[in-house]
C-alpha cells in the first residue's frame, strides 16, 4: 500500500445514495456513532444477530443491546431495549433461540445467563451465580451450554446489607494481585459449568486453583477444548496452553499444547479454539517466546485433538492473527489477518503452504463469523466510515447493517491521507494524517501529534479515532503516527523499543513531525502532542527529550516506572522487559527519563486519569503534575472518579475531548483561526 489514500465523503456516502454532508463534525459527535460488532449467523444462514453499542446520556453510560439483521440486509430488528447491557449473542443449533449475556435485574450487577425464544415472549434468565458470567457456548444438540463463571467472593456483603460492621480486611497471597476493572485479585477464579437447558440446572466441570476460558464444543458433543494456565507458579507468565477435557462431571483435563509461551491468550481478545468439521484438529493462535510478552507475532496453528505435535502454519509470515477458524471442508484455516494498518480476511491451507488474502483494501476487519452453509460476516470499518456489518461475497464486501448512515449523512468529515516518512536512522515510518476540510496548500496550520497507546498497537484504517476529525473541524492539522514498538510490521519493529521506550519511537514520531513542518504543512511554533496509556508515556518521553511542543496532553501515563512496580498490574511485564529494580536498576532508570529529567520539560501540560486505574495507576500522573508543578510549568491535573483505564462515562469522555481542545487552543493560539501563510 504504497499510495497516499485520501477517500473524500462522497466516495464514502456512494452506496447510501447521499451526496452532501451537512455540518462540521463537533464533540457531541464522540458519543453519536454506533459501535456494531460480534456478528453471529444463524445455522438456516437468514439471520445475522449482533450487537450495537451507544451512550446512554440520561444514565451516563453505554448501553449495549441485541438486533438481528436479514442476510440481504432489508429488514434490522431490535430484540432488546432494557437499560442494562446485552451482548454475547449466540444461536442454538436449532436457531430457535439466542442466548445471551447481561446484568440487567441482578442485585450483584454480574452479569448472567439469559434465553430468548424467537418465536416471542420476554427473555428468561436462567441463571443466579453471584460471581457472574463472562462466556457461553451452545453444545451441538442444543440441550446443554457450557459457561464460564466467576467463583463467588466469600466475603462479599449481600446486596441490601447496610450493617455498620466494617468490610473484612483483603488477604492478598498472589504474585499478580490487582487488575484494571476487575480489582483485587483474590482466591477467585473463573471455571467451566455445564447448563442443562431442560432442567435449568448447571453442574461445575473443573475447579482448582486455575482459570478457564474460551470454551469450545467438539462436533460429537463429547468433549469441550479450553485455555488455561496450569503450569508451575502460573501467575508469573502468560503461558498459556490448550486442554481438551470430556464433558461429564470429574473428568481430568487433557493438554494438547506444550509450547514455551502463550497459546490462545485470552487478552489477544480472539475467538475460542476451533475445532475441524471431523473433530480430529483444533485450531488456535500460538504467540511468540515468553520474553517477548506482547511484542511476539501471534501465529494460526493446528493440533490434533487426540494429542501429538502442534503444527504452526503461519510462522512465516511475521504478522498477527486473530480468530481462526475452519473452512466448511476443514481443508483450511480462515482468519484476520494484521497488516501495516489493516485487518484483513485470509486463508491458508491445513496442509501448509502460502497464505491467500481474500479480503483486502483500506480497512480494518475487526469480527468474523462463519456459518453452517458456509455464510460469511464481518465487522468492519475504514478511516472515514464507522463500524457496520458485511457478507463475505468472494473477494468483495456488501453492507448488511447501516446502522450509522443517518449520522453520516449529517457531517462532513476531512480526508485521511497515509504518509510515510523516514525516521533519524533512516528506519520508514507509517502512519496518518488528516487535514482541516477547508485546508488550502500554502497555509501552515496548528498540528498535534497524537500518539497510541499499547505499545504494541497501531493506527488502523478504521473509524476508532473520531477525535482526529473533531480536531480538524477545530482548524488543526493531524498526524497519527505508528513508531517502532507498533504492531502490523513484523516482531522486529515491535520489538525495537523492547525496554527502550521513548528512544527509537520517540525519534520516529518526531519525524513525522519534521517530515511535516518541511512540507509546508505544519506550522513550527504552534505544535501540540498528546496521547492515552503508552500514548501519554510517549508523550511524556518526548516532552522530556524536545522543547518544541508548546501544548501536551499526557492521558493515563508513567514517567516513572520505579513507580510503577508492584502499583500496577503488569509485575510480569516488568520482571520480564526490565528485570527486577534490585538486580537491574540501570534498566529501571532509563525508561524512567520524563520524571528523572522533568525539568528539561518546558511545554505546558494537561495530565488526566481515572483514580480507578489499576493499570496506569494515578499516581504516575499525579507524579508528572507533581514535578512540573515544583518546576512552576504551566501544568494540570484532570482526575476522573470512578473511572478505570478507560473512560466508562459518556460524560467523562466528552469532558476529556473538551478539555483537549481548550488546553491546545490556549496555547496554540486558538486552533486553526490563525493559520499561516
Amino acid at each position: 500500500m504504497n499510495r497516499i489514500v485520501g477517500l473524500t465523503l462522497a466516495f464514502a456516502l456512494s452506496s447510501a445514495g447521499t451526496a452532501v454532508a451537512q455540518r462540521a463534525v463537533g464533540v457531541d459527535d464522540l458519543e453519536q456513532v454506533k459501535d456494531v460488532s460480534d456478528p453471529r449467523v444463524s445455522p438456516d444462514g437468514a439471520w445475522v444477530a449482533y450487537t450495537v453499542s451507544v451512550p446512554d446520556t440520561a444514565k451516563d453510560q453505554d448501553d449495549t443491546d441485541i438486533w438481528l439483521a436479514s442476510w440481504d440486509g432489508k429488514q434490522q430488528l431490535r430484540l432488546t431495549r432494557s437499560p442494562a447491557d446485552e451482548h454475547a449473542a449466540r444461536w442454538s443449533p436449532d436457531g430457535r433461540f439466542l442466548a445471551f449475556l447481561s446484568d440487567r435485574d441482578d442485585p450483584h450487577e454480574a452479569d448472567q445467563l439469559w434465553l430468548l425464544d424467537r418465536r416471542g415472549g420476554e427473555p428468561e434468565r436462567l441463571t443466579t451465580f453471584s460471581g457472574g458470567v463472562s462466556d457461553l457456548a451452545w453444545s451441538p444438540d442444543g440441550r446443554r451450554l457450557a459457561l464460564i463463571v466467576t467463583d463467588p467472593d466469600p466475603d462479599a456483603r449481600e446486596p441490601g446489607d447496610t450493617s455498620s460492621r466494617g468490610a473484612k480486611p483483603i488477604v492478598i497471597d498472589r504474585f499478580q494481585f490487582k487488575e484494571d476493572e476487575t480489582g483485587w485479585l483474590g482466591p477467585q477464579h473463573d471455571h467451566i459449568h455445564l447448563f442443562d437447558v431442560a432442567t435449568r440446572k448447571a453442574t461445575q466441570l473443573l475447579s482448582g486453583d486455575h482459570d478457564e476460558a474460551a470454551p469450545s464444543w467438539s462436533p460429537d458433543g463429547r468433549s469441550l477444548a479450553f485455555v488455561s494456565r496450569r503450569r508451575p507458579e502460573y501467575d508469573r507468565t502468560d503461558n498459556y496452553d490448550l486442554y481438551v477435557v470430556a464433558a461429564t462431571a470429574g473428568a481430568e483435563p487433557r493438554q494438547l499444547t506444550t509450547f514455551a509461551g502463550p497459546d490462545m491468550n485470552p487478552e489477544w481478545g480472539s475467538r475460542a479454539p476451533a475445532w475441524s468439521p471431523d473433530g480430529s484438529l483444533i485450531a488456535y493462535l500460538q504467540g511468540g517466546a515468553l520474553d517477548l510478552l506482547y511484542y511476539g507475532i501471534q501465529s494460526v496453528a493446528v493440533v490434533p485433538a487426540a494429542g501429538g505435535p502442534a503444527r504452526v502454519l503461519t510462522k512465516t509470515l511475521d504478522r498477527n492473527a486473530l480468530s481462526p477458524v475452519f473452512s466448511r471442508d476443514g481443508s483450511s484455516v480462515l482468519f484476520l489477518l494484521e497488516g501495516d494498518r489493516v485487518y484483513h480476511l485470509a486463508r491458508v491451507p491445513v496442509a501448509g503452504g502460502a497464505v491467500e488474502r481474500l479480503v483486502e483494501g483500506p480497512r480494518a476487519l475487526t469480527d468474523v463469523d462463519l456459518g453452517r452453509d458456509g455464510r460469511m460476516a464481518v465487522a468492519s470499518s475504514s478511516s472515514e466510515t464507522p463500524g457496520e456489518l458485511y457478507a463475505v461475497e468472494g473477494r468483495e464486501l456488501r453492507a448488511i447493517t447501516r446502522q450509522n448512515a443517518d449520522w453520516v449523512r449529517s457531517v462532513r468529515l476531512a480526508p485521511v491521507e497515509e504518509i510515510s516518512v523516514r525516521s533519524r536512522d533512516g528506519t520508514e515510518i507509517h502512519g496518518f494524517m488528516v487535514k482541516p476540510a477547508d485546508y488550502q496548500p500554502g497555509r501552515r496550520y496548528p498540528t498535534i501529534l497524537r500518539i497510541h497507546g499499547g505499545p504494541v498497537w497501531q493506527f488502523y484504517h478504521d473509524f476508532a479515532n473520531l477525535d482526529w476529525q473533531v480536531y480538524a473541524a477545530h482548524g488543526y492539522v493531524v498526524l497519527g503516527v505508528n513508531p517502532r514498538g507498533s504492531s502490523g510490521r513484523g516482531e522486529k519493529f515491535a520489538t525495537a523499543i523492547f525496554a527502550k521506550w521513548g528512544q527509537r519511537d520517540a525519534q520516529d514520531v518526531l519525524a513525522a513531525v519534521d517530515w511535516a513542518v518541511a512540507q509546508g504543512i505544519a506550522d513550527p511554533e504552534r505544535l501540540g502532542v498528546g496521547g492515552w496509556s503508552y500514548g501519554g508515556i510517549l508523550t511524556d518521553e518526548v516532552i522530556a527529550r524536545d522543547q518544541r511542543f508548546k501544548s501536551a496532553t499526557s492521558g493515563a501515563g508513567i514517567g516513572n516506572a520505579l513507580a510503577g512496580f508492584g502499583t500496577d498490574q503488569y509485575v510480569k511485564e516488568y520482571e520480564a522487559e526490565l528485570g527486577t529494580p534490585w538486580k537491574n536498576l540501570k534498566a529501571y532508570l532509563e525508561v524512567s527519563y520524563p520524571l528523572l529529567h522533568a525539568d528539561r520539560i518546558v511545554t505546558p501540560t494537561l495530565f488526566l486519569c481515572g483514580d480507578a486505574d489499576w493499570n496506569v495507576p494515578l499516581l504516575n500522573s499525579e507524579q508528572m503534575y507533581q514535578a512540573l508543578k515544583s518546576l512552576g510549568r504551566d501544568t494540570q491535573l484532570i482526575v476522573y472518579p470512578g473511572e478505570p483505564h478507560s473512560l466508562k462515562k459518556p460524560s467523562h469522555r466528552l469532558d476529556r475531548m473538551r478539555r483537549y481542545l481548550a488546553w491546545h487552543g490556549k496555547h496554540l493560539a486558538g486552533g486553526g483561526a490563525a493559520a499561516t501563510q
